[in-house]
């Protein structure tokens, strides 16, 4: 990339720090800035266009461009820009935001409390948690469990929670109270000669195991993506949702369902937790909610959770946590107007409907001699590539570098290339997307 002297890029990397970002690369490069988008296609200041088959961050469901959001986000500001939900206030579309989510939540729950983004939203989840085992006069129970390669945000909570070492690294995280179990990654973490089922109750006689460890009166929940999204897009075997949750229920352990990339239809069902049959007693949402069009997030928890924490308000006085832009009427009515479109638009059957051919699509990629293996469900795959060497790392990213340069725009998870187009995606637009991929990975050795 040419960087000219005052140009925008240069602007940009004199002043902007960047996330997932080499600070001296950017410096050196500049970053690829983005002017336009509209549909699953984005455009840069030069001009050029491109499919965003990630939709931005695994998260613009509707599209980019959407005038139905620009106009209720516009409506809002308009009407009232802004209030809090402190101190017993509220607003309109935060309670009926709050009302359709409990509506549409696949196991019953109770209440919805509304955050910025799936990070705020985890790390609120671990403050729930401690609050409850205190009000439950439990103060030892406060462990967490999360999962290796899981991905649950970057506070200091969450990180802890997430299981991806670039995420810990100089950091010093995890925080004590996370411990992190077993990867459902069969490929990757079977031994010689296990079968599917094999290394599932494997994975749960781990669980078990850990927590007989730790002491069963210690672990306050176990948290997991239906299916792992940044740590690879990684397709838990059939029954390993099962098993996790007869070892949970045995200790009477919550769990939580992290639906932030799963959740609003990327699975082809609305939430990952129907897909891979997870009841769960909270869930965290993003992403999908609002589209990204405004940071929004929420997490929604049953009635067992729920009223421990209610009834320590009301011994306390006041539940001590919050956020300035919590239940932001603006994110609040677009997150409602962008879910209207998801519904009213059949973006969850159209996930479903396009599968099996973005499945295949994939399969074939990974049939290429570079390939190792494809994972995939619903509308969100990932290609593993098999480097060897000095290529080992840098595989994947010359995958997505090729096909930057072909106008798509794709996300390295180490040697993985990862695919989330968004949900509007038409038959031929798929098409499109992988014919790139076939073109951009017959160009590349190692």
């Amino acid at each position: 990339m040419t960087v000219q002297p005052n140009s925008i890029e240069a602007r940009d990397a004199a002043y902007h720090m960047h996330s997932y970002t080499n600070a001296r690369t950017l410096e050196a490069e500049g970053p690829l800035i983005i002017e336009e988008g509209d549909g699953i296609y984005v455009t840069d200041n030069s001009g050029k266009r491109y499919i965003e088959g990630m939709s931005g961050l695994w998260s613009v469901a509707v599209g980019f461009g959407e005038d139905r959001l620009a106009k209720v986000a516009n409506d809002q500001m308009r009407k009232l820009p802004y209030y809090h939900t402190f101190a017993q206030r509220s607003h309109t579309p935060s309670a009926e935001l709050a009302e359709k989510l409990i509506q549409m939540a696949p196991v019953p729950m109770s209440k919805v409390y509304f955050t910025n983004s799936g990070s705020e939203a985890n790390d609120t989840m671990v403050k729930l948690l401690w609050y409850r085992s205190n009000a439950l006069g439990k103060p030892e129970k406060k462990k967490i469990i999360s999962r290796i390669k899981g991905y649950h945000g970057i506070t200091v909570a969450s990180g802890s929670l997430t299981g991806l070492p670039y995420n810990h690294m100089s950091f010093d995280l995890p925080i004590p109270q996370v411990m992190h179990a077993g990867c459902p990654h069969y490929s990757a973490f079977a031994r010689d000669g296990e079968t599917e089922a094999d290394f599932v109750a494997r994975l749960a006689r781990e669980l078990d195991d850990l927590i007989q460890t730790e002491g069963p009166d210690t672990i306050a929940g176990f948290i997991g993506e239906p299916v792992m999204g940044a740590g690879g897009v990684i397709v838990p075997p059939e029954g390993y949702w099962k098993a996790i949750q007869d070892v949970l229920k045995k200790y009477d352990i919550l769990l939580i369902a992290d639906e932030v990339i799963c959740g609003f239809g990327r699975t082809g069902q609305m939430f990952g937790s129907q897909t891979m049959g997870i009841e769960p007693d909270i869930m965290v949402m993003s992403k999908q909610l609002s589209s990204s069009y405004i940071p929004f997030s929420a997490l929604m928890m049953n009635d067992r959770t729920y009223q421990p924490i209610a009834d320590e308000t009301a011994r306390i006085g006041t539940f001590g946590h919050g956020f300035t832009g919590s239940g932001h009427p603006v994110g609040a009515a677009v997150s409602l107007e962008n879910l209207k479109i998801i519904e009213e638009r059949d973006l969850v059957g159209n996930a479903a409907r396009l599968s099996p051919l973005f499945l295949e699509r994939l399969n074939r990629l990974a049939e290429h001699d570079l390939a190792k293996e494809m994972r995939g469900i619903g509308l969100i795959g990932a290609l593993e590539l098999h480097p060897q060497g000095d290529a080992v790392g840098v595989a994947g990213p010359a995958l997505v570098n090729a096909c930057m340069e072909r106008g798509l725009i794709l996300r390295p998870l180490g040697d993985s290339v990862a695919f989330c187009p968004p949900l509007i995606i038409t038959e031929d637009q798929v098409n499109q997307m992988f014919d790139i991929v076939d073109d951009a990975i017959g160009t590349l050795s190692f």
